[in-house]
């Protein structure tokens, strides 16, 4: 009994140790956004690797999220004869839901496991440590041009991901469910509200801080060489994945 509540206790401590790193490196993160030195470079670099080469996986994924959810929306509706609110009901679960989780999950599956890889194989080498020597703090440097960069472009992928759910839906409704496009369309224009958009992009957001700060902490406090880079790549997806999921709630909680 003894033996299991060490356990119990050792392994809180652990949670409470991680969740304390973890806090302190985002709020070192987001300090040095407002102060210099700035890399302004480093981060437009950032911002293509997890925006512009992340288009194709959301654009894909989005676009067949809409056609599958046009057709269970559809034969769900049926029963009711309701099929004209099928656009209404894509695009609120677009905008609200599985545009930001999706986009988030799928860019953390694609830059998140990219970033702990890359900042792990830096720790393992020392090339961190030979930052710190050059005086290059590297939270500076590494973990808040990834972080901002998140910020930004998970709400820029996420209307990406809402809009060709959309047509996705569209095409699957009005083209082989034969609902009428006129109805389609005029059933999103009056029930989905700015603040539908505007909701799931501040959870994308949230989810672009939570993927990139959670793949950087892993891979900055990587240890034991290439096995220790792969357990934390591993670990920074199932976390981050983890973690987007609970804050969805919480966030539509308090949003919806």
């Amino acid at each position: 009994m003894v033996k299991v509540l060490e356990n119990v206790g050792r392994g809180a401590a652990s949670v409470v140790e991680e969740a304390g790193r973890l806090g302190i490196m985002l709020f070192q993160s987001l300090m040095w956004v407002v102060r210099p030195p700035y890399f302004g470079r480093l981060i437009l670099k950032q911002m293509e690797f997890v925006g512009v080469k992340s288009i194709t996986v959301v654009i894909l994924t989005g676009a067949f999220t809409g056609m599958v959810m046009a057709f269970q929306i559809y034969y769900g509706f049926n029963k009711f004869g309701a099929e004209s609110m099928v656009g209404a009901a894509v695009a609120l679960a677009m905008t609200r839901e599985l545009g930001p989780v999706l986009t988030a999950l799928m860019v953390n599956a694609r830059a998140g496991s990219a970033m702990a890889a890359e900042l792990g194989t830096m720790r393992v080498t020392e090339q961190i440590d030979a930052l710190a020597v050059m005086a290059v703090n590297p939270v500076n440097y590494l973990v808040t041009p990834r972080v901002l960069a998140s910020i930004i472009m998970l709400p820029v992928l996420t209307v990406v991901s809402d809009y060709v759910g959309m047509l996705g839906g569209y095409m699957v409704a009005c083209g082989l469910l034969k609902v009428n496009p006129g109805m389609f369309v005029g059933n999103i224009y009056d029930i989905l509200e700015i603040n539908d958009i505007f909701n799931g992009l501040i959870k994308a957001s949230f989810f672009g801080m939570i993927l990139s700060l959670v793949g950087c902490y892993k891979g900055f406090y990587t240890y034991g060489g290439a096995e220790g880079v792969g357990r934390a790549t591993t670990e920074a997806v199932v976390l981050s994945s983890i973690l987007i999921l609970i804050f969805d709630y919480v966030l539509t909680a308090l949003m919806f």
